[in-house]
């Protein structure tokens, strides 16, 4: 009798568990679009890793896929404990800039204690959240908002920022990834993105993970709002993306699904 339960237990307990995670996923994301709720900084050593399970979503092909060349300022909004940082300070060189953003000193602080390692001097540090007005405009060449925007509550104004801090012609990236309780789809990113004044520039992944680049015209400058539509409405359209016919951006097949976990097609996949 022993032996029959056990399993039935432990069943019973991963269930349990597997619902209890996906409450708490959900109700933190409900939570988030109220107020801020970044990933606490003591979790810091768990959202530096890459995740195994998806190689889109990884440092070294987000960093990939920038075309950054020496000499580029870039801002790295929400770094947390500098996954991407160090190796974007690397990438731009001595001439370079990278400036590191996040909400949380604690963060902040894992982020310098890299760079000082590593022996980076280009990287600064800005204690503040997208859309408080503490960029300068028309400054950065690559902006990356990885695994970050659905912890915005006023994702408008927070990417309207971005833009002005962006020079004309420079480009945003935007990671998402399922496994993340904040997951943005990009159909919605796209939305407000392009709304702001963003323009679609690529796409890389599927639907449940991917990179979205997104330029800021050539000819755009200053504050957005004097270059584009108002975002009026914007949260009520982003409801019609649940809509037969409105394709989103970075279809999902298991093909593609396969592709990014394993880094082989299916059909490579037994040779």
């Amino acid at each position: 009798m022993t032996s029959t339960l056990a399993p039935v237990s432990a069943v019973s307990l991963a269930l349990g568990l597997l619902v209890l995670g996906l409450l708490l996923a959900g109700g933190w994301r409900l939570a988030s679009r109220r107020v801020a709720l970044p990933c606490p900084a003591w979790l810091g050593w768990l959202v530096e890793r890459d995740n195994p399970l998806t190689r889109t979503t990884r440092a070294e092909a987000i960093i990939g896929h920038l075309g950054l060349q020496p000499g580029m300022r870039v801002l790295d909004v929400g770094c947390g404990p500098g996954r991407l940082t160090i190796a974007l300070g690397r990438a731009v060189g001595s001439q370079g800039e990278v400036t590191a953003m996040d909400l949380q000193a604690a963060m902040l602080r894992q982020a310098q204690d890299k760079a000082r390692a590593a022996g980076l001097v280009n990287i600064h540090f800005l204690r503040a959240g997208a859309g408080e007005g503490k960029l300068d405009r028309d400054r950065f060449d690559r902006a990356l908002l990885v695994t970050v925007l659905g912890e915005i509550p006023d994702q408008d104004v927070a990417l309207q920022e971005v833009f002005a801090a962006l020079k004309p012609g420079g480009m945003l990236s935007v990671t998402e990834t399922v496994f993340d309780p904040h997951f943005q789809r990009s159909r919605a990113v796209a939305l407000i993105a392009t709304a702001v004044g963003f323009r679609e520039q690529g796409c890389f992944g599927n639907r449940l993970a991917y990179t979205l680049h997104l330029e800021k015209p050539a000819g755009a400058c200053g504050h957005p709002g004097s270059t584009t539509r108002s975002t009026s409405g914007v949260r009520e359209t982003i409801q019609d993306q649940a809509k037969p016919g409105l394709d989103l951006l970075c279809p999902i097949s298991w093909r593609s699904l396969i592709q990014d976990i394993t880094g082989v097609t299916p059909e490579n996949r037994l040779v």
